[in-house]
């Protein structure tokens, strides 16, 4: 029965392989479950698959060893003593129980993961719109600017021509004061100008006097 204690011993070290390395991967889960943020920052995601690999090649060796102990005890020329079939039955139990577990680990892996990518969208999209939101806001506060801008300009052109307006103002004042002058200094203008200022005075009075009879004629004629 050389092949049979071959093939429980080989049965017995992969189950402790495989628990062991399931407890990893179950402690690897928990940590993907807790911290989500940092799944991909940590390289959690990359561990898992090696993880999981190696624990799934684990298994299938334990299955082929399983099968291998139960055709043995099927063979009618070499039937296991009762012990044997008994251990053969345990490691068919362990397979079992250590198959269900990985599937229930790998459940737990996928919802986490599946978890942590739709908070990634999630938080991708609020990135995005915070991202929109914050252009839409320079882009606004560039409109106010410009617009602060052309009218900081419009003031500064108002100021230079009422300055120009006040240039030319007291330009024209200082013209008026020489002229002033210049007539007060030459004999004879102030009568100059009396005289032409009598005569409009004198031209406007006729101009009255010719159009007021016109007008008494015109009404008279018309009163015919």
């Amino acid at each position: 029965m050389a092949d049979y204690e071959s093939l429980h011993r080989q049965c017995r070290t992969l189950e402790s392989l495989f628990d062991t390395k399931l407890t990893s991967y179950s402690r690897l889960a928990s940590t993907i479950t807790r911290n989500q943020d940092d799944i991909e920052a940590g390289g959690s995601r990359e561990r898992w698959k090696d993880v999981e690999g190696e624990v799934e090649d684990l298994l299938e060796k334990l299955r082929e060893t399983n099968d291998e102990l139960l055709a043995l005890s099927n063979n009618p020329d070499t039937p296991p003593s009762q012990s044997m079939s008994r251990a053969i039955q345990r490691h068919g139990e362990v397979y079992q129980d250590y198959a269900k577990e990985l599937r229930r680990t790998k459940t737990n892996v996928q919802h986490a993961l599946d978890k942590v990518n739709l908070l990634s969208g999630v938080r991708n999209d609020i990135e995005a719109y915070k991202s929109s939101a914050a252009d839409s806001l320079l882009a606004e506060r560039g409109r106010i600017d410009s617009s602060h801008s052309m009218t900081d300009q419009i003031l500064d052109q108002a100021y230079e021509t009422r300055a120009e307006f006040s240039r030319q103002s007291m330009s024209l004042a200082s013209i008026n004061t020489r002229m002033t002058g210049v007539i007060s200094t030459i004999p004879g203008i102030n009568n100059l100008l009396s005289m032409i200022k009598s005569r409009r005075r004198r031209d406007s009075i006729i101009l009255g006097i010719l159009i007021g009879g016109c007008l008494l004629l015109l009404i008279s004629y018309m009163s015919r």
